[in-house]
């Protein structure tokens, strides 16, 4: 399936994962922006309407990606985007806490590009 137009906001701290996940998602041909915090990820997502998924990584300084889900879920402009939960934590509950905290999906580090792709493309079929 073709993702022309898909637009992805990756927000991470960590510049290598962001290296990494823009790398094979652009191969698909996903449109990827990014922010290295959720500041800067939420301000983004307020400005560009037309990203329809958010790669939210968990565990950031300052404001954390549990914090960060909470602000777009009640923030009406935003509040419907598509959130993936991505956390290094893989712990038992992780997958539980991110999607009561609003995540639509969760995906575990290091990310399986096969399950993440999946994912995606189900999240844009659905929206069609």
């Amino acid at each position: 399936m073709g993702a022309a137009g898909k637009k992805i906001l990756i927000i991470d701290d960590d510049n290598r994962n962001i290296y990494a996940l823009r790398l094979v998602l652009k191969s698909k041909g996903f449109d990827c922006l990014t922010a290295t915090d959720a500041a800067t990820g939420l301000q983004m997502l307020q400005e560009e309407k037309e990203i329809n998924i958010v790669l939210m990584d968990m565990m950031m300084p300052e404001m954390d990606g549990y914090e960060a889900i909470g602000i777009i879920r009640n923030t009406p402009a935003i509040a419907d985007v598509y959130i993936v939960a991505v956390t290094a934590q893989a712990m038992v509950g992780d997958r539980e806490k991110c999607l009561a905290a609003g995540a639509s999906a969760y995906v575990s580090k290091p990310i399986d590009v096969d399950v993440l792709l999946e994912l995606l493309n189900e999240q844009l079929t659905s929206r069609k």
